[in-house]
């Protein structure tokens, strides 16, 4: 029986999205002010450690200028323009949500990206993508929304060529249950995590083999802390743009649980690169 994604579709429905980025992104300037992605990284990388996990990500699986990136779950598409810069490739970006890739292709506007980026709206469980076109696909804090495992990545290992990686950093199951909601699920019924070794397994059953393999939990602890410690020492300060106008206002109680889930050990946080056979 096929997953039924609409939990997940409603968790990132992103209803008047566009709207609030506009508001928001006034605060910093005009609208035919071009931005750099650097300026939108409060606000438009959804995962641990933001624009540092994702750099780190690439570097993992040598992306180059003439590799062609698939990056899945791209959200409102931070990392394919950070990508499209910092690595001089071209980047095909594909979300569940219609919202999310909306906005990505507005925010890429803005920052004069949209001839090395593009986004489009499928099911990270049937992409209407050739096979063999892609040389890298990147999949960061994505999987744990999807039960059957086994069928994404032989998606995955479809998409590839010969040679290429499949690129993956996602929260991982740890001791005990995960507090909810979370960044990527209301409660448990839309969320499956599996620990590293089940990862590993359900990976290389399509065909992928591990070419670097990196537990990123003390990293995404450090960073927990630090964010947690900030947010104590200041708690009034005004803050710019960030996740909460992309996530609405839950977002500090989603984002406060997965600290806690971090720094109690409930979830870890696994980087790692694979390679087609």
């Amino acid at each position: 029986m096929a997953q039924d994604l609409d939990g997940v579709r409603e968790h990132y429905a992103a209803a008047g999205l566009l709207d609030r980025l506009r508001a928001a992104l006034g605060t910093l300037g005009p609208e035919d002010r071009p931005m750099s992605p650097a300026q939108l990284g409060a606000i438009d990388q959804f995962h641990t450690r933001g624009h540092a996990a994702t750099a780190d990500l690439a570097e993992l699986a040598r992306i180059g200028p003439d590799d062609r990136v698939l990056d899945l779950g791209c959200g409102i598409g931070g990392p394919a323009r950070l990508l499209a810069e910092a690595r001089g490739c071209r980047v095909t970006g594909v979300d569940l949500s219609p919202g999310f890739v909306e906005a990505a292709r507005y925010l890429s506007m803005r920052t004069g990206q949209l001839a090395r980026v593009e986004f489009l709206c499928a099911s990270a469980l049937a992409l209407p993508l050739a096979d063999a076109s892609f040389d890298v696909v990147l999949l960061q804090h994505v999987a744990m929304n999807i039960e059957d495992r086994p069928r994404l990545y032989r998606e995955i290992r479809r998409l590839l060529a010969p040679g290429g990686r499949f690129a993956t950093y996602d929260v991982v199951r740890g001791l005990g249950e995960p507090l909810y909601p979370a960044p990527w699920a209301r409660d448990a019924r839309d969320s499956f995590l599996l620990d590293p070794q089940a990862t590993r397994e359900a990976v290389e059953s399509a065909g992928l083999r591990v070419a670097a393999w990196r537990d990123d939990t003390p990293m995404a602890r450090e960073w927990a802390a630090q964010l947690k410690a900030a947010a104590a020492a200041a708690p009034s300060k005004p803050a710019g743009p960030g996740l909460g106008v992309v996530m609405g206002p839950q977002f500090p109680v989603l984002a406060g649980n997965h600290a806690r889930n971090l720094l109690e050990g409930r979830v870890g946080v696994l980087m790692a690169v694979f390679e087609a056979t």
